[in-house]
């Protein structure tokens, strides 16, 4: 119920006090929001896609902050089984959602916002992530360029139905994919890790979004994952603005949520 409407009920029923006392109750971050709403609408919701050997919990810095400036957040459970299927789980929440659309996507996750085309999404913005062109595959990207020490910290999981899950072994992960978070969280992060698929990897991509959409992309400059030469040619190609984060890992989105966070509001903000 808005604050007029409140008002207005009090005044009706001549209780004065509850008007003072509903006014006193108006929290902080709704002034916040009245002081950032957009004068042609609500604001976009963002949603939130993580990637590879992460989970939705990569978002909780960008979350709380995002919230606080009043902008809706969904993070989902990215699927991480196949570019396909991934970007349909996307797809269709998008298709959920009423109004504008700020897609962000880390890491693979990033190949699968790439494929997700609706006329509600404004804005891609990719963190640590593959902005390919149709054809190209998480693996033949990483591997353009030079730098990448992935491929010798992954542990491959046979599954039932053939496939292989590939998760980074915990020793090891904290230096090749968080190396600027705490070892403790990055433990944490390492125990909690969803497995992709190795044929997820693998998949080609559709005709890109980014080449209607407009893109945005933040490079960490110490990517163990995705070497920083690959994303830069990646957001060239795309025409995307590009935020340098300099001594950041791939892991970016934990250890300087902030900035990936003004970056999202820039494009959220963008006409």
């Amino acid at each position: 119920m808005s604050v007029k409407s409140t008002i207005t009920r009090a005044l009706t029923a001549g209780a004065a006090l509850a008007v003072t006392a509903a006014t006193l109750l108006i929290p902080s971050s709704s002034a916040t929001a009245t002081q950032e709403s957009y004068s042609n609408g609500p604001k976009p919701t963002i949603v939130l896609v993580h990637g590879a050997f992460a989970d939705a919990s990569s978002w909780n810095g960008e979350i709380a902050e995002l919230e606080r400036r009043g902008y809706p957040v969904i993070a989902p459970p990215n699927p991480l089984r196949s570019v396909a299927t991934d970007a349909a789980s996307v797809r269709a929440l998008v298709r959920s959602v009423k109004g504008p659309v700020v897609l962000v996507g880390h890491s693979y996750g990033g190949q699968v916002i790439t494929q997700v085309n609706e006329p509600n999404v404004k804005a891609l913005v990719y963190i640590a992530g593959f902005l390919p062109a149709q054809g190209e595959s998480a693996f033949d990207l990483s591997n353009k360029f030079p730098g990448s020490t992935l491929g010798p910290t992954l542990q491959p999981v046979p599954l039932a139905d053939g496939g292989t899950d590939l998760y980074v072994e915990q020793d090891l992960f904290w230096k090749q994919f968080a190396a600027d978070v705490p070892r403790s969280q990055a433990r944490l992060m390492a125990a909690t890790q969803r497995p992709i698929t190795d044929a997820a990897l693998k998949d080609p991509s559709g005709a890109p979004a980014w080449a209607k959409i407009p893109s945005y992309s933040l490079i960490p400059t110490a990517d163990k994952n995705i070497p920083p030469a690959a994303q830069e040619f990646m957001a060239k190609r795309a025409k995307a603005h590009t935020v340098i984060v300099k001594g950041a890992s791939h892991a970016v989105l934990v250890s300087q949520p902030h900035k990936v966070t003004q970056l999202i509001i820039a494009a959220a903000n963008a006409r």
